[in-house]
């Protein structure tokens, strides 16, 4: 498959073993993003300001991060197994997981004005308050590596099961549903609400991309290179796409609704590591590669 052209700036953000992770737009029109193995949040604006906030521990493991319906970014400290907070203006603070080893990754705003996140090593789906209070949902599996979350049309929220090959889904009253992917070990990862109000997501260990419909319809695309390894996925409602990052390759693809792809080289190719990605108040697309840059990208 031909690639595309972009213009593509990178911006060296820390050294290359601090991050970055995961990244969102913010409600002040800047990019917030995770710096995992530093243990710290930051904040970058489309002209370039950088701001870096320490947490309160290093090796806390910020992972995802998204905005809340209270105006501050929330994200999740898979190391130390907390909810972080922080406002536009850098002031932090957590909350923990009542269960212990919970591992949470994945996080979200949901309609019932909370958040809602995943915890990798429990099986549970929880529920977090703007004021702390967690609420946890057991799932009705083992071992199924719980990973990204997202909010679906139907209000419910959306998340992949790793381990288990499957798509989840939870009521705001916390009834599950569990649709299992038609490809044998896919490893599903992220997931997102797609411009067609359905939900698509990456299959990690088979190089496809999936959607999947508030009924449970599956349909599943298989990438040009199926060893690519993609990553993470959000949605571009200006351009009518999903994009998603290729952390195998390098690469950034989109995806329309009737699963079109074309893929775009990053500078560095397979040693720059994109891992998540946002549409920023500009429009223009930044990827976090965890060799320290955010790459902003217009194609």
């Amino acid at each position: 498959m031909p690639r595309h052209a972009a213009s593509i700036k990178q911006m060296p953000v820390s050294g290359p073993a601090s991050g970055p992770y995961a990244i969102t737009a913010g409600p002040d029109d800047a990019l917030w993003f995770t710096m995992v193995h530093a243990g710290e949040i930051a904040r970058l604006t489309p002209d370039g300001r950088l701001d870096r906030y320490p947490l309160d521990s290093v090796s806390c493991g910020p992972s995802v991060i998204a905005p809340g319906p209270d105006g501050a970014l929330w994200f999740t400290r898979s190391q130390d197994h907390r909810i972080g907070r922080i406002t536009v203006s850098g002031q932090t603070s957590s909350f923990p997981v009542p269960t212990p080893g919970s591992g949470p990754f994945g996080i979200t705003s949901a309609g019932d004005d909370a958040l809602w996140f995943t915890q990798m090593h429990t099986d549970r789906i929880a529920r977090i308050s703007t004021d702390g209070r967690v609420t946890e949902f057991p799932l009705p599996v083992s071992g199924a590596f719980p990973s990204a979350i997202t909010t679906g049309p139907d209000d419910a929220l959306w998340f992949t099961l790793n381990q288990a090959n499957a798509v989840g889904r939870v009521s705001l009253d916390g009834d599950v549903t569990i649709h299992p992917l038609p490809t044998a070990q896919a490893g599903p990862v992220g997931i997102t609400r797609g411009v067609d109000d359905a939900l698509w997501l990456v299959e990690i260990g088979a190089g496809q991309i999936g959607r999947i419909d508030a009924d449970g319809r599956i349909q599943e695309y298989p990438l040009p290179d199926r060893a690519c390894r993609p990553h993470a996925i959000v949605a571009d409602p200006a351009r009518g796409v999903c994009w998603f990052t290729e952390w195998g390759t390098g690469r950034i693809g989109s995806i329309t609704p009737g699963g079109h792809i074309e893929e775009y080289d990053l500078p560095g190719g397979r040693s720059c590591e994109p891992h998540g990605l946002a549409v920023g108040p500009d429009g223009a697309l930044y990827v976090a590669s965890e060799i320290g840059e955010i790459t902003r990208m217009e194609p």
